[in-house]
């Protein structure tokens, strides 16, 4: 996309992401209460009135017809469009992306991209997959990663604890994170001694699901209410598999995606300063940062047990928690990793701070398969 305009961030909102479900003393609220919060603390942080906003893309995935309708209605049904957006995991950047190229484009000048979801319970129940494959299990998510953690594991030599040391660093992330599920830090032995989901995948391999909301509001930089530590974002990317006749996984998306990104902000790898990596299970993320080139091929184990990829270390990974302890409410999870690299650019991360933070890249995943990067820069 050459000789766009602009697009900034002027303001972002998040939800605490838990358990809404009205059971066994939990609060009961629904994806438009969680996702009308997150809206109007973008509001607030931003400065500016619902009357400023003049399209919003809205990500979910389970929450039915119209969620972003009733979502905003909670707001203020101005006449504005409202476009639904359900990618799977990668929803809010596939909102994000569609309100940075509408600024960009100079179709709008204030948009949102807010991502909501009340997750149903139990193992997601995937649909997307033909019916007779989903009748032979194959959308059975924990089966699905197990398979692709043991030829990670034969191709590399990873080991299930280099798989333990991924739920270590980010539940001690999300500890400092007010916003995250989960807020106790676990030790290897605990990982390792969790029950069995999909061998050699235990409990605390996997990311708890959740509830919650985000929003994001992109605007070009004459309309901020404040240029004080600006945030520009440089790229948005969203690619989804390729089919070849040799074989159904042709090149890989996940690359695509990030080679698209760097290209399109004209930087690279070694130019980040802090990562949100796409960590649903655990191993997920050491591969997820193979393929976006922050190292090569069955690196990322050893440079995690040298702490590169901690708070402290040369490229922190996942700061606030990632999926693995601030949890996965699927259409709201995307954008809150590209909340956690703005927060962390502007220096707004409190006791998870990367010192100096001035570029940041948040990929997320989804069912079809789609692989979507953002990068942000100051």
């Amino acid at each position: 996309m050459k000789n766009m305009r602009e697009a900034v961030i002027a303001g972002v909102g998040i939800t605490k992401f838990d358990s809404y479900d009205g059971e066994k003393g939990r609060p009961l609220r629904q994806f438009y209460d969680l996702g009308s919060e997150a809206i109007q603390k973008a509001l607030d942080d931003a400065g500016m009135e619902w009357n400023d906003i003049q399209a919003a893309f809205c990500g979910s995935v389970y929450c039915g017809t119209g969620s972003g309708h009733q979502t905003i209605q909670k707001i203020g049904l101005t006449g504005i469009p409202i476009v639904n957006v359900e990618n799977a995991c990668s929803s809010g950047i596939s909102a994000l992306r569609l309100a940075f190229q509408m600024v960009g484009a100079e179709i709008y000048d204030c948009v949102i991209a807010a991502g909501f979801e009340q997750m149903p319970r139990g193992p997601i129940q995937s649909t997307a997959w033909p019916v007779w494959q989903r009748q032979m299990g194959f959308n059975v998510q924990p089966a699905d990663y197990a398979m692709r953690t043991v030829r990670y594991m034969e191709e590399t030599g990873a080991t299930e604890e280099d798989f333990a040391r991924v739920t270590v660093k980010n539940r001690n992330n999300g500890s400092l994170n007010p916003n995250a599920r989960m807020q106790k830090p676990v030790t290897i032995e605990e990982v390792l001694s969790s029950r069995m989901v999909a061998k050699p995948l235990r409990f605390l391999n996997a990311c708890p699901l959740a509830d919650g909301g985000t929003a994001v509001i992109v605007c070009s930089r004459d309309k901020l209410k404040s240029t004080d530590k600006v945030v520009t974002v440089a790229a948005a990317t969203l690619c989804t598999a390729f089919y070849s006749s040799a074989r159904i996984q042709g090149a890989d998306h996940v690359q695509t995606s990030a080679d698209q990104a760097f290209e399109m902000a004209g930087m690279g790898p070694e130019d980040m300063d802090v990562v949100q990596a796409y960590d649903t299970m655990s191993p997920g993320e050491l591969w997820d940062l193979e393929k976006l080139g922050f190292c090569k091929k069955g690196e990322a184990p050893h440079l995690l047990r040298e702490g590169y990829f901690d708070l402290s270390g040369k490229l922190p990974v996942n700061t606030d928690g990632g999926l693995m302890s601030r949890g996965h409410p699927l259409g709201a999870t995307a954008l809150a990793q590209v909340i956690e690299i703005y927060r962390q650019i502007r220096g707004e991360a409190g006791p998870r701070q990367v010192a100096g933070a001035k570029a940041g890249l948040a990929h997320a995943m989804g069912a079809g398969p789609n692989s979507g990067v953002v990068i942000l820069k100051r």
